[in-house]
């Protein structure tokens, strides 16, 4: 039987039920896309319309499609793919305007994870991109900043009860499926705003019943998400290896959160070698979850899973009888109180990374700590002077290496000097560009000097003084020999590449 959710698709955004504010503003962002030329983020709960909403509106403004996946393991291709979609001008096979809508769903999977270019490549396609682009997301602050600042944002709602009835009544009515009211408006309460569920419990229904009524509703009812709290005392205190894991996959929670949930409340129960056991398959979990991270490669979010559940609940020894307070993990009260230190440090390893062409994980790991060991409470205070100037770094970024505080006089007047070395090594990796303007527009008579070292005027002599011989002078004038100059110039690169080997 033909999917129901697919074959009452909106096809146009005037069918897009249940979020009106959001759809004219939609349609409003693609017919006046030539003026801000910005993509726009689509985000809400699954099943309320969103990526729906996109064809439709490509639907209606004749726009070629363009749909790709964040999800996709391999991420580097999808990334081209859209830069390729995007960077593209309009062409005669294009629609209105030589216009093509590029779609990129599940947008919030890239996690912003600089090291696979993830997040960060897609911020710059977005903004130089010749086509108009829609992210879709569930989670919007699953995001990055750099990427939700970048684009215009558009919510769409949970859809109300009273917008999924009206939608699940024509589906019946044309597929000829019988129905009493109160069996929609159950369907449509116990979906909590998801519409494409809905229509999959109608569907579901219909199929089992010659007339839809509220019994049929009420038996073929879906399961409802556990929470956390009865989780954790089912996990902890009564289910087996098999009914741990199969309790975990009613928990609305990604493995990352629960593993935080229950390794910040194991020890209110378990104690001793339980303990001890239980924290082993927390780690292999742990381990696990640290695959995904590094490929991408979510399916062994399974084996993560069967670790932190099956194996803690196989490390129990003994009843567990009465009720524990749980709580939620310390390690997001952790996060909310760092996450300026966590900002500034992630500012200074990018602008490092980029410098060195390093990873900004490399050198959150392998840079940072041993610039904070050299230049700790600046005590090499030249070497904090060259540090600051290589990076462009203020008083708080100095502080933040050093452990100094940044309102002391100390910080202060090393960022000063890094920012005059700076200025200095601009005038001298210039190229002698500045000295040349300044001769230029002088009506000064020019003075050389011969190979032989005797001053003359150019204005005296039929022959230009040699390029050598200029070089000597202005060398001589530093206190340096012609050949000094010369092995100097060998050595220099013509670009200033100082960086992080300059000052270690």
């Amino acid at each position: 039987m033909t999917d129901w959710t697919e074959k009452y698709r909106p096809t146009t955004l005037s069918e897009v039920r249940g979020n009106n504010k959001a759809r004219d503003k939609l349609e409003e962002w693609a017919e006046t896309w030539d003026d801000h030329r910005k993509a726009v983020i689509i985000h809400g709960s699954p099943g309320v319309g969103k990526t729906s909403a996109a064809h439709a509106l490509a639907a209606d403004m004749g726009w070629p499609v363009m749909e790709l996946n964040a999800s996709d393991n391999r991420q580097a291709d999808v990334i081209e793919r859209i830069a390729g979609e995007a960077a593209k001008s309009g062409t005669l096979t294009g629609g209105g305007s030589g216009r093509r809508l590029v779609i990129l769903d599940e947008a919030d999977n890239f996690h912003g994870n600089a090291d696979y270019g993830g997040s960060k490549e897609v911020t710059r396609v977005v903004k130089e991109a010749n086509q108009p682009v829609v992210l879709v997301a569930n989670e919007f602050y699953d995001m990055s900043q750099s990427l939700r600042n970048s684009c215009e944002t558009i919510e769409f709602r949970d859809v109300s009860k009273r917008s999924i009835v009206p939608v699940l009544r024509d589906i019946c009515r044309r597929e000829d499926v019988e129905f009493d009211e109160e069996a929609l408006e159950k369907i449509a309460e116990s979906t909590s705003g998801d519409l494409r569920s809905a229509v999959n419990d109608l569907q579901a229904v219909a199929e089992e019943a010659e007339r839809l009524t509220v019994d049929d509703v009420v038996t073929g009812e879906r399961d409802t998400t556990e929470g956390i709290f009865d989780f954790l005392d089912s996990l902890i205190k009564e289910e087996d290896a098999e009914g741990a894991l199969r309790a975990s996959y009613d928990v609305d929670e990604t493995p990352d959160e629960l593993l935080n949930w229950i390794e910040d409340n194991l020890p209110k129960d378990y104690e001793g070698a339980e303990l001890a056991d239980a924290y082993e398959f927390l780690s292999n979990a742990d381990r696990w979850l640290g695959r995904v991270r590094a490929t991408q490669e979510y399916s062994y979010w399974r084996y993560a899973t069967d670790n932190m559940t099956a194996g803690v609940a196989a490390s129990r020894r003994g009843d567990k009888g009465g009720w524990t307070r749980y709580g939620p993990p310390s390690y997001w009260s952790k996060l909310g109180r760092t996450k300026g230190t966590r900002n500034t440090r992630d500012a200074i390893a990018e602008r490092i990374a980029e410098r060195e062409g390093a990873s900004v994980a490399t050198v959150r790991r392998g840079v940072l700590p041993f610039l904070s060991k050299m230049t700790h409470h600046c005590k090499n205070r030249d070497l904090t002077v060259r540090m600051a100037a290589a990076y462009d770094l203020d008083e708080s970024e100095v502080s933040f290496v050093t452990g100094s505080g940044k309102d002391t006089n100390k910080v202060q007047s090393i960022v000063e000097d890094a920012k005059e070395r700076m200025a200095q090594e601009a005038v001298d990796h210039s190229g002698g560009a500045f000295f040349e303007a300044e001769r230029s527009s002088s009506d000064a008579e020019e003075v050389t000097v011969d190979s032989t070292g005797s001053a003359s005027d150019s204005s005296e002599g039929d022959d230009a003084p040699s390029e050598q011989g200029t070089l000597a002078a202005v060398d001589e004038d530093n206190g340096n020999t012609a050949d000094e100059a010369a092995d100097r110039g060998a050595d220099d690169p013509d670009d200033d590449q100082s960086g992080l080997s300059d000052f270690m």
